[in-house]
């Protein structure tokens, strides 16, 4: 019996230093740093799984350490320069918190450009990366670039049905085109990272903000507003352009069968399934804040198309600001526009 027990012991022991010596046998431990918390669905529905699949696809070789909410220090907007540096190996961030560093793909935030359909505008942009986009991603390598599902209207205690319900409040956004989009509504821009949202909701710093619904369950957002409004058929009033990128020395210190996992677990199917990750999360969001007593607004065709009018102006102001760096802003949108119609549902 005692020889049995021996045996048994000297079994399980080294059954558990090779499974701890299988564990701690990657090649290559990244860090992944990014804004929101946990409990996020862009952490937990995106990056976690993303991160998973490359892992279990290397067998191993990789481990994928993910660092939400700033946990590495720094501020959102510090995040591309983090990467950039090699302070961090990947991040996922918001183009828009670094204005002019990506004026390229800010052609998909602007209002009407991207409407409903973030597996779309997912694609569109995709197709038009190499072509139109990659050269202001100089010193990072992108994984994938996406949307989410749209810039709504969240107003704190005022109900908007029409552009001049929205003259003279003060709104959050956080890229300059939206902070166009406000301005061209009679409304005052603010600003700011999503997580600083909440505080400035409560303390009624701002009115409201653009933001999509999916990001109401993180922020509890349903118990800091009362309305929540969109465009007929889930219109929506521009977006948000968002990257997952590595330090370009970390990628070329990669072997090519490792970064071909990576890129195969960036492909198409993939922002096609991020896409449809935003759109279910954004379904959710939605429900809290009804099932909270929340007003859901949708607009007729009507009311959205007075939306529309008021603001084609930011694209036209865009067109005419990024002609300074050379940039032909009106092919952008007409091929934008195209390849969002032709992937669009």
């Amino acid at each position: 019996m005692k020889l049995k027990l021996t045996l048994t012991t000297l079994l399980v022991a080294f059954s558990t230093a090779f499974l701890s010596a299988g564990a701690m046998a990657a090649e290559y431990t990244l860090k992944l740093h990014h804004l929101l918390g946990p409990k996020a669905p862009a952490h937990s529905k995106m990056l976690v799984p993303w991160a998973k699949k490359i892992e279990e696809a290397s067998n191993g070789r990789v481990k994928i350490d993910i660092y939400p909410a700033m946990s590495l220090g720094g501020k959102p907007p510090q995040l591309i320069r983090q990467v950039r540096d090699g302070v961090v190996d990947l991040v996922w961030t918001v183009n828009g918190y670094t204005p002019g560093l990506f004026p390229r793909t800010e052609v998909f935030e602007l209002p009407f450009i991207h409407t409903n359909d973030p597996v779309a505008t997912n694609l569109a942009m995709r197709e038009m990366f190499e072509e139109d986009l990659a050269e202001e991603y100089k010193g990072i390598e992108v994984m994938f670039l996406h949307v989410h599902q749209g810039q709504a209207i969240h107003m704190v205690d005022k109900p908007v049905n029409k552009p001049s319900d929205l003259a003279g409040t003060k709104l959050r956004i956080p890229t300059r085109t939206g902070a166009w989009v406000i301005e061209a509504l009679d409304a005052a821009p603010a600003a700011m990272p999503v997580p600083a949202l909440p505080q400035a909701l409560s303390k009624k710093v701002v009115d409201g903000a653009l933001i999509p619904w999916e990001i109401i369950p993180p922020l509890k957002l349903q118990d800091l507003t009362q309305y929540q409004i969109e465009g007929a058929n889930k219109t929506r009033f521009g977006t948000t352009t968002f990257q997952v990128s590595m330090n370009g020395d970390t990628w070329k210190g990669l072997p090519k069968d490792i970064q071909k996992i990576f890129k195969d677990a960036s492909n198409e199917a993939w922002v096609r399934e991020v896409g449809e990750i935003w759109s279910k999360s954004d379904d959710f969001g939605i429900g809290l804040a009804k099932k909270a007593g929340n007003t859901h607004i949708v607009l007729s065709d009507a009311e959205t198309e007075e939306f529309k009018k008021v603001l084609e102006p930011v694209v036209e102001r865009w067109v005419n600001e990024v002609v300074d760096q050379g940039i032909d802003g009106k092919a952008l949108v007409a091929k934008a526009r195209k390849l969002i119609a032709k992937y669009s549902k």
